[in-house]
This record gives structure tokens, sequence and C-alpha cells, in this order.
């Protein structure tokens, strides 16, 4: 499966003036690949990331999933799209403080209202990110980076083909964001297609592509 990017603008208005988020940014992500986009604060990695979501409407251009544009979906269609063909892990914390680990898992699985028994993909996900003896622990006596892993396992619940990542690894320190990236790299090895938007560069030798974003135009890393 293909998700492209094709002459993506995106504009917002602040008072009079027009500011210009994203510039005719086009960029493809294929199945099993894992590729970075880094940037300053405000250089529009975030607007890229919520519009190649579904999140946000380009002012100009398209996202093309297979050739068809998102942003002609209809409400079913977008839904099915962020619920089940991509896993979001958000920048800040996301988890749901009443519910366990296991539970905050499970979660996309009954928002997606699917039938049967879950449990064996949560306790393999948890496997994954190397959370299974902290199942039953709720998100407050977690750490940094034990919470950043459980949003990676349920952003992976419903089996996605794309999983986009925004700052997967800030306020991390070394050892922790070199357990994120491995499972990154094991998941783009199973053929889950890995997104990573980022502002440290230190990352960017685990991917397979990496990109630059400045002042919302995206360059390839051809370095």
């Amino acid at each position: 499966m293909r998700l492209e990017a094709l002459n993506l603008s995106k504009e917002y208005s602040h008072g009079d003036e027009s500011i210009t988020a994203l510039q005719n940014v086009n960029f493809t992500i294929k199945s099993g690949e894992f590729i970075s986009v880094t940037g300053r604060s405000g250089s529009g990695k975030s607007t890229l990331f919520n519009l190649l979501a579904g999140l946000t409407t380009p002012t100009s251009g398209s996202v093309l999933l297979d050739g068809a544009d998102i942003s002609n979906f209809d409400d079913r269609e977008i839904s099915l799209y962020r619920n089940q063909t991509i896993g979001c892990v958000p920048q800040f914390t996301s988890l749901l403080s009443n519910l366990t680990v296991f539970d905050n898992v499970r979660l996309p699985y009954h928002l997606a209202k699917r039938e049967g028994n879950p449990e064996e993909e949560v306790y393999r996900l948890l496997q994954l990110v190397g959370l299974e003896k902290l199942a039953k622990r709720r998100p407050a006596r977690l750490s940094g980076g034990q919470v950043r892993r459980a949003a990676i396992a349920r952003a992976l619940m419903n089996k996605p083909t794309f999983l986009f990542a925004d700052e997967p690894t800030c306020d991390l320190d070394a050892s922790t964001t070199q357990e994120i990236m491995t499972i990154f790299e094991k998941v783009s090895s199973e053929g889950t297609a890995v997104l990573m938007i980022s502002h440290d560069l230190e990352t960017t030798c685990f991917t397979n592509k990496h990109f630059e974003i400045l002042d919302g135009v995206l360059a390839i890393d051809t370095a």
C-alpha cells in the first residue's frame, strides 16, 4: 500500500495575515519503509503529520491512498482510514488514566466495534514493546518511556498499514530512545510503514530515508 502527498500545501489565516505552513510538498511512503521527517519547531512537521493522518484538509494538493484522494472520503471511509489503515502515536501523553496498560492497548479494537477476543494480540504487542509485566498498571505508575511504548502498542492494535509517530523520543534519554527506535525497526521489517516526525537528528540513522522540512518546504537528505 502507498500513501502519497501530491503538491500538498496548507495555509492558515491569522487575522488579515495568511501563514503558509506547508508549500508544494511531494512525499511518498510505502509498506515496510521507516522514514523520518525532521525540522525545527514551527517548520511544518506537525502540519504534515495531521494532513497525512486525515486530521485536517489541505489548502491545495492531495493526500492519496493507493491513488484515492482521502479528502473525498465520506465520514465512514475517513473513520476507517484513521482507525484501521493508520495508527498514530501523538506527541503528548494520550493514555486514559483510568484504564490499565492492557485496557489502553485494547481500546482501539473496541472502538472499531470488532468481534472476538483481542487478548492474544494485546499481549503480543505488550511483549513487542517490553511491557508484558506491566499490563495491570495504570499510566500514573509508568515512566515517560513506558507511556510512550504503551502508546506505540495501542497504535498497532488494529494492525495498521502505516504507523505515524509525532516526536516519539521527545524528552527521553538515549537508552530509551534506542529502545523506541528498535521497536520501529522491527515493526517496519514486518511490513508496517513507519513515519517518524522528530526534531532529533540523531534518530535519523535508524531510518531508511530522511527528509528535512524548513519553513514548510520538504527536501530529502541525500548525504
